[in-house]
């Protein structure tokens, strides 16, 4: 299928290489070979493959291409489970073995702290596993479709393909193209039977799905999320507001699973999928649902950020407090708190915590989860990090002794680095699910602190994606 799909996009004759040996694994889950002096990504391949690869790309420097055969299996092979895998664009790595993934994520934070930091690495500890190697994830967002993709069989079928519809996730690199998704592994049920219900009863009734190239139509997206406490809160997204089938949809899924905890829906006529910028619609149940880190209770609201595999993030938050060797008596910041996860979890661990966050739903959120724990020696702080922390935020909330930062995938705000070189709190501990951009950071404020440790964390088992946490401490002499 992909073979297909690739070369319509195709104009020139490239090559085919015979007998390509996989030597490594690339960014964004693809693996690697070397031919005449050029690198040759190839996706779907471990190292230790020998294949024949029909070029498909070519550049300067490098090559892509896909297998059109296989000579030898490497032996750190794995059996994909997922019917879906090679079309969708996730867990792109079922194809390698578990220990084999571990290891390429280390070596992934490795290459970005040498390479891009540029500084030396005094201290990394193994990387920590998950405990679990499907439904791990707390969130799915699915997508209605009208123009589904399409299977090689279908394609190669000669017959009229009437029903276009998917509800499932965008084909990689296509907006407008979405697989229409039979099971995900990804979340545990009620995951897939909510799903798969909703599909069908949508379907029954002619509800029009969302048409991403033409930007009309009903239905747009499904968010669904779990917890390890049981409960469920399902999201629906419409472009349109048609009061009778909202209605007529949403007491089906009430009837349907009455054990969902919340159901809400929002009208969305906007150009993107983004709901923070919208008003949420309560139908059933609650607003929130609810989930144990260790001994905190959180509450999860439709817009706040928690981290999607719940286990891990215990181990991470462990090993992000431990390499803060809190005493008792600091200030600490927590930037990027969004529902003051890490700032709770540090509370009782230190004299006061300041938690910052753009979103002032989470902000919300954090508070009453202050509330819920007891605890009084956290404060949170609604704003734009880089425009709120600067001279009169320190002066009321203190200087830090710690400060925790967790960015999104992007990193720190070229500000914020400047902020947090200008108050230089002993020591900092970088949360990053981008050892890239991580790494960037890093190198910005080398000049002034010290790495000492780092402790990557696999949060996504079957991606390449990995969460790194690192200690920096401030130099002595400046």
């Amino acid at each position: 299928m992909q073979l297909r799909n690739l070369k319509m996009g195709r104009k020139k004759n490239y090559p085919l290489i015979e007998r390509l040996e996989i030597v490594d694994v690339a960014a964004e889950g693809k693996s690697i070979g070397k031919h005449e002096g050029m690198v040759v990504f190839v996706p779907q391949v471990v190292p230790g493959d020998v294949v024949d690869i029909q070029v498909l790309r070519k550049r300067k420097n490098y090559m892509e291409g896909i297998v059109t055969n296989y000579h030898k299996f490497s032996d750190k092979r794995a059996d994909p489970f997922c019917e879906h895998f090679g079309v969708c664009g996730g867990c792109k790595w079922q194809q390698l073995l578990y220990s084999e993934q571990l290891k390429y994520k280390q070596k992934q934070v490795t290459d970005s702290l040498e390479r891009i930091a540029k500084v030396e690495i005094p201290e990394m500890f193994p990387i920590i596993p998950s405990d679990n190697m499907v439904h791990y994830r707390n969130k799915l967002e699915y997508t209605f479709s009208e123009n589904r993709w399409l299977t090689e069989e279908e394609v190669n079928s000669n017959i009229e393909i009437t029903n276009r519809k998917a509800l499932g996730f965008h084909i990689p690199g296509r907006f407008d193209r979405v697989l229409d998704i039979h099971r995900c592994h990804l979340q545990a049920e009620p995951s897939n039977h909510i799903r798969l219900a909703i599909k069908d009863f949508t379907l029954r009734n002619n509800f029009r799905f969302f048409d991403h190239a033409k930007q009309e139509g009903f239905l747009r997206t499904l968010t669904i999320r779990n917890t390890n406490e049981g409960e469920v809160m399902v999201i629906l997204s419409f472009h349109e507001d048609k009061a009778d089938k909202i209605e007529s949809l949403m007491e089906f899924i009430v009837k349907k699973f009455p054990q969902i905890t919340s159901i809400m829906y929002v009208i969305n006529p906007k150009g993107n999928d983004t709901l923070y910028d919208l008003d949420l619609i309560l139908y059933h149940g609650r607003e929130y649902i609810t989930e144990a880190i260790g001994e905190l209770q959180f509450k999860i609201g439709p817009k706040s950020f928690f981290q999607p595999n719940t286990t891990q993030a215990l181990k991470l938050y462990n090993a992000a407090r431990d390499f803060a060797d809190l005493k008792g008596n600091e200030t600490v910041y927590d930037l990027y708190t969004g529902i003051g996860t890490i700032a709770l979890f540090l509370a009782k661990h230190c004299q006061h915590v300041t938690g910052i966050e753009q979103i002032p739903e989470a902000i919300e959120d954090a508070k009453n989860n202050a509330v819920i724990n007891s605890i009084a020696n956290a404060s949170f702080v609604a704003g734009d990090i880089k425009n709120v922390m600067n001279d009169e935020f320190i002066s009321t909330h203190c200087k830090p002794d710690v400060m925790f930062i967790d960015p999104p995938r992007a990193g720190m705000h070229g500000n914020v680095v400047e902020q947090v070189l200008k108050m230089m709190p002993g020591k900092v501990v970088y949360v990053s699910c981008n050892p890239a951009t991580q790494a960037r950071d890093i190198q910005l404020m080398s000049e002034k602190y010290e790495l000492k440790k780092v402790q990557p964390v696999d949060m996504f088992p079957h991606t390449h994606h990995v969460e790194n946490i690192v200690l920096m401490e401030i130099k002595q002499k400046i």
